[in-house]
């Protein structure tokens, strides 16, 4: 197993590498001028022709796209991720640094729930097909696909923000936080994030027991399945030992697959919520044609998502002991 972890991870190199190279330049050809924030975007009596100039020099902007990406790749290397093109000019890996555990934080908390929800709903909507559960679990599915994340943000910032005054609708923390006691500082944080995280996980709860409802309904039509239960085995032994863990390969799969969607899908949340985030820094960024930062934001979510593939790979033994992964048969 170690020998093919360290094959895939040779492998995902040059596609991290491919993958920096499209970005690097779709990014510079879009429309837009990045020294923008920093000359009020029309070159003005006190930001001469000359200064303007002396700014892509200092920024390496007036070179051609393969040796800025060149140079770019060069910092990569070192862990350089070079400064933010804003005017406070801060390194941009020190701004990732900041922000990436909140992000992270948010998305762990999100999968967990999802997961720890979607899996009984999925196995109880497939061994009760057409039951009532089932009948209100679809109907919970066709909400979920269909209910904007910004729409319910702010119905619930509505309700539980501003009519009941019930929980908080911005930031991580009050503003009195740091007078608080610690007991209270820890609700104070836990509360900021209960509105995020639900929303987060309303439409990704709808898909994944879905999903599990599906792969388990395949799983359960099987010969072997059939012959455990003429075996005389209990139905908990053949759902949970025999069903659940083939069941559970193609939810191993798109766990690995949504590992981008959950850092992109919480731009929205961040977005609205105010949390400070690899989201919000991405939209930002975006807005302010800011390379440096995109850049960086790129590199590490492409990181982690071919992380999270490889881990999903090396799962798949883990759930199925019929595979093997990365033992040749003999």
């Amino acid at each position: 197993m170690l020998g093919y972890a360290a094959q895939r991870l040779l492998v995902a190199i040059p596609l991290l590498l491919g993958i920096t190279f499209i970005s690097f330049i779709v990014l510079h050809l879009a429309p837009g001028d990045p020294l923008a924030t920093q000359t009020g975007g029309e070159l003005s009596e006190r930001h001469s022709a000359q200064a303007y100039q002396a700014l892509r020099e200092l920024y390496g902007l007036d070179q051609p796209l393969h040796v800025q990406y060149g140079r770019w790749l060069g910092r990569i290397v070192r862990l350089d991720f070079g400064r933010s093109f804003a005017p406070h000019g801060r390194p941009v890996l020190d701004m990732i640094v900041e922000r990436l555990p909140i992000t992270l934080l948010l998305n762990v908390v999100e999968m967990v729930i999802i997961v720890a929800l979607a899996v009984p709903i999925g196995v109880l909507s497939a061994t009760r097909q057409y039951s009532a559960f089932d009948k209100v679990t679809t109907v919970f599915v066709f909400v979920g696909f269909a209910t904007p994340d910004f729409w319910l943000a702010l119905l619930l910032m509505i309700l539980f923000g501003v009519q009941l005054d019930w929980l908080p609708i911005s930031g991580l923390r009050s503003l009195n936080w740091e007078y608080l006691s610690f007991w209270r500082q820890q609700w104070d944080f836990l509360s900021h994030l209960i509105l995020p995280v639900a929303v987060a996980t309303f439409g990704g709860l709808a898909g994944f027991s879905r999903y599990m409802r599906q792969s388990m309904l395949e799983v359960v039509r099987q010969d072997y399945i059939q012959s455990a239960r003429a075996k005389g085995l209990a139905e908990r032994v053949v759902i949970g030992k025999h069903a659940l863990r083939n069941a559970m390969l193609p939810i191993v799969t798109i766990l690995g697959l949504s590992l981008p969607g959950l850092i992109g899908g919480s731009v929205i949340v961040e977005s609205i919520f105010a949390i400070p985030g690899m989201g919000q820094l991405m939209v930002q960024a975006a807005f302010e044609r800011d390379y440096p930062v995109l850049m960086g934001n790129l590199v590490v979510v492409s990181a982690l998502t071919l992380f999270a593939n490889l881990l999903a790979d090396l799962a798949y033994s883990v759930v199925d002991p019929r595979i093997r992964v990365g033992r040749r048969r003999r």
